[in-house]
């Protein structure tokens, strides 16, 4: 696409999610603000795979316990405005009277104003608390070119996991979406290929036109929830208008066989960590390192990280592991996971198939494994998370498969209570 194709596409990001099966992570913060894979935040994601393709019009509507997002987006987003390039949170303001969004249908109907002032003649709407690698400019390209009102973007899965997904049903030609199915426990494969079907990404390319006239017709609607995927895409198919993007024909710069068409929802504690479990692989399912296609995000001015001591049962080291700037392994012993910007492991100390947030402090001889611990932790000496689940489950939260989630600022006391 050209340059001035680019000029007539506004960007909408949603992150005013909740994420209450992210808890405790979103105590304090939202979803799209949750940290990621070390260096990162949830929203870097969406916002990298736009910039990178060229779109550099972007409003990110916010809506819950939104500071820490809008602060991040505000230090490590700022657009130059001289090409009239922006990236900016605009939160819930109440425009259309004394509520909060009701739906990410309603978010997009309260700012109305942002697309009667761009003047876009198309509009994505992306999610912002996905993990993947996508360019956009293929799938407004292939908008275009079908002439649909709305484009919804798919991701073929086996048909046995139907019932995990919304779940697009195509017409005979493959394209036009026939129906718009949430969770059916029985589906219609798609026609090249029966035992695959296609789950809504939650990313859609429509006409501006479109947009403003659906969600202006459901907020009259006293029944609907006021969701994109729930209602506005459903009252499209209704009427003949909507298309599916397969993600699989979309080709991202630098993407290895192995890490193509990835995309993960990062929506539970389980899912959240297996995504990261995927990072550290020698071969990564999810490559961090692809700079065709950078992930962005900036990083804190840290020093690099620190390996200390030699000696026998004291040897600072991490195998298999991500470890970012700023961190300090001092006679500790790390496997299988992620340590990000200024976390200090203290010596004979050992983190196994963990996530450890910035700030986290592991005194001597504490035990992590299979843990998520939240920013600013600290662990005492001689403290164990992972060991004992029945003491794990007086203190903490605890997912489905066993991982224990450490809230923000803990301090986990040790064998004799520092």
């Amino acid at each position: 696409m050209s340059t001035a194709d680019h000029n007539r596409v506004l960007a909408i990001v949603l992150a005013g999610g909740e994420g209450r099966r992210l808890g405790p992570l979103t105590l304090d913060r939202a979803k799209p603000a949750v940290p990621f894979g070390g260096n990162y935040r949830l929203v870097d994601f969406a916002l990298s795979n736009l910039v990178n393709a060229g779109y550099r019009r972007i409003v990110v509507l916010t809506q819950y316990k939104s500071h820490s997002l809008n602060r991040h987006i505000a230090t490590a987003w700022r657009l130059s405005s001289l090409l009239g390039n922006y990236i900016a949170t605009v939160p819930a303001q109440m425009r259309r009277g004394p509520s909060w969004f009701q739906g990410s249908a309603d978010a997009i109907y309260q700012n109305l104003n942002l697309l009667r002032d761009e003047r876009p003649e198309h509009v994505i709407v992306f999610g912002a608390d996905h993990i993947y690698r996508m360019d956009p400019a293929q799938m407004v390209e292939r908008h275009i070119e079908s002439g649909a009102a709305v484009t919804v973007a798919g991701l073929r899965v086996p048909i046995d996991q139907a019932a995990q997904f919304g779940v697009i049903e195509t017409a005979p030609d493959g394209r036009t979406i026939a129906a718009f199915r949430e969770k059916p426990r029985q589906a219609t494969g798609l026609p090249d290929s029966p035992g695959e079907v296609y789950a809504s990404m939650g990313n859609y390319v429509f006409e501006a036109e479109t947009l403003i006239e659906a969600v202006t017709v459901d907020a009259q609607a006293r029944e609907s929830s006021h969701d994109m995927g729930g209602d506005i895409i459903p009252m499209l198919v209704d009427a003949g208008s909507a298309q599916v993007y397969d993600f699989s024909a979309n080709v991202v710069p630098g993407a290895t066989d192995r890490d193509r068409g990835y995309w993960r929802d990062v929506g539970t504690i389980d899912a959240f960590y297996e995504a990261h479990m995927d990072l550290i692989s020698v071969h990564p399912v999810f490559n961090l390192y692809n700079l065709e296609w950078p992930i962005l995000t900036a990083p804190e001015p840290l020093p690099p990280a620190k390996f200390v001591f030699a000696e026998d049962g004291r040897t600072g080291q991490a195998l298999d592991s991500m470890v970012c700037h700023g961190v300090v392994v001092s006679g500790a012993t790390v496997r299988r996971s992620v340590l990000s910007p200024r976390v200090h492991l203290h010596a004979r100390s050992e983190v196994d198939e963990s996530v450890l947030f910035s700030g986290v402090q592991v005194r001597g001889g504490a035990i992590v494994r299979r843990a998520i611990v939240d920013k600013d932790v600290y662990i005492a000496p001689g403290a164990t998370i992972g060991v004992d689940p029945e003491l794990d489950r007086r203190r903490f939260a605890i997912s489905e498969s066993g991982i224990v989630v450490v809230p923000k600022g803990t301090i986990v006391t040790g064998p004799g209570g520092d």
